[in-house]
């Protein structure tokens, strides 16, 4: 083989090396990030976690009307469905790398947002669950006509008195609004690990990506990302 024919092979490979280099594996990589920044699964656990808290509040409300936004806490169920569905509008937003797409940049941050105020938001029902469920828990209640009346310490003349309208039987809420604040608790639970796994998602795909710090090939060639 002659040294003209090894020096045009050595240049057909240092070519084909250089278009690898070059090429951009945007469509497969921009796939895989946008699966990793946000899965579908967990929208979908958000929409149907939210649609159930909110289901669950009216519920509780049905018993009777005197019940406070506290202890009805439907409020948390829309906030999520809410961040179900911007969950979804930023699932089907074609990924552009490096947020070049203003469109892409606002739903990240929205969903983002949303994801940290249902957390804090789920956190707070969860307390105000639990501390309704020790008092009804430990409620002494008697029917007064249409009413329910409860007390905290049935012996104790001056303990608080709690009363419920609309109420035909005390059991409704000693068994069961006892029981949909048990569950409330649980309901958001769930909701405050997915808010906090998606905000986790959101920073992860956002901040913990670092240059290589070496570039390749040519000063063309655009920096690696690992």
């Amino acid at each position: 083989m002659g040294q003209g024919q090894k020096g045009s092979l050595d240049k057909e490979e240092k070519k084909k090396k250089k278009k690898k280099t070059d090429e951009s594996p945007a469509p497969e990589d921009g796939h895989k990030c946008r699966v990793c920044r946000f899965p579908l699964l967990i929208a979908l656990l958000q929409l149907l976690l939210g649609v159930a808290v909110t289901v669950m509040a009216f519920l509780m409300l049905a018993i009777s009307p005197s019940l406070t936004a506290r202890e009805t806490p439907h409020w948390a169920g829309i906030i999520l469905c809410l961040v179900a569905i911007v969950g979804f509008i930023l699932y089907c937003i074609n990924y552009h790398p490096d947020e070049r797409s203003s469109t892409q940049f606002i739903a990240k941050l929205l969903y983002f947002v949303l994801c940290t105020i249902g957390l804090v938001i789920s956190v707070l029902v969860i307390a105000f669950s639990g501390h309704h469920y020790s008092q009804t828990s430990s409620f002494g209640c008697q029917q007064a006509v249409e009413d329910c009346v409860c007390k905290l310490d049935q012996v104790d003349p001056i303990a608080r008195t709690f009363t419920y309208e609309g109420v035909s039987d005390c059991e409704e809420i000693t068994g069961t609004l006892t029981l949909y604040f048990l569950l409330q608790m649980v309901l958001n639970l769930l909701q405050a690990v997915l808010c906090a796994v998606g905000a986790f998602i959101m920073w992860k795909h956002r901040y913990q990506v670092f240059f290589a710090g070496l570039q390749i090939c040519s000063p063309s060639s655009q920096w690696q990302k690992v």
